[in-house]
């Protein structure tokens, strides 16, 4: 596998939105990055394309594709920006030539929490509510006769399932989107 970075032009065959450098220094800052250091340069890379995977399928971000012809979800066009000062029009937007920090630090956070644990898999007991079991027998001593009965019942919530995307990752995230199915977010009201 050839990690393809994308540089903000829109690469058609673009698959991660950092690299390993990228990674090893967002990591230098990190207090918990001991499944990063330790992973081979092979599987951070492997990280890195699976997060972003991960990042473009499950989050649906403001503005909209650049290019038609890109591979992922950035760069974007009209993604409002908080934080930088508004043009003449009151609006900031992200620029569409370059991939957001935010972005980057996203990637390399969500590739360091695959390293640690496949987080695409169901964890043991996940979305298990109550469980309930019964058992009941009885028995006659005069004629012989017996009678066994069990039965379980398991009943299941959706809302005890870990999230795919780290928390850390979806904070860095917040500022360019919605996870899918959270609802719209805030919108800036611009009044004409």
């Amino acid at each position: 596998m050839i990690l393809i970075k994308e540089d903000g032009t829109g690469l058609p065959n673009a698959n991660a939105y950092a690299n390993a450098a990228d990674g090893d220094a967002y990591h230098d800052g990190h207090l918990y990055a001991t499944s990063w250091t330790n992973a081979t340069l092979a599987n951070k890379e492997k990280a890195l394309v699976f997060a972003t995977r991960v990042i473009d399928s499950q989050y649906r971000f403001h503005g909209y594709r650049a290019t038609t012809t890109q591979a992922l979800q950035w760069p974007r066009s009209n993604c409002p920006d908080q934080d930088s000062a508004p043009n003449s029009a009151g609006v900031a937007y992200f620029d569409s030539t370059h991939i957001p920090a935010v972005l980057i630090n996203a990637t390399c956070e969500m590739a360091r929490a695959l390293l640690s644990t496949d987080r695409t898999a169901a964890a043991p007991g996940e979305g298990i509510d109550a469980t309930q079991t019964s058992a009941s027998s009885s028995s006659k001593s005069g004629t012989t006769s017996s009678s066994v009965s069990n039965s379980s019942m398991t009943r299941y919530s959706k809302m005890d399932t870990r999230p795919t995307i780290s928390q850390a990752a979806q904070a860095f995230l917040s500022m360019l989107g919605n996870l899918r199915g959270q609802g719209s977010g805030p919108v800036p009201l611009t009044r004409v």
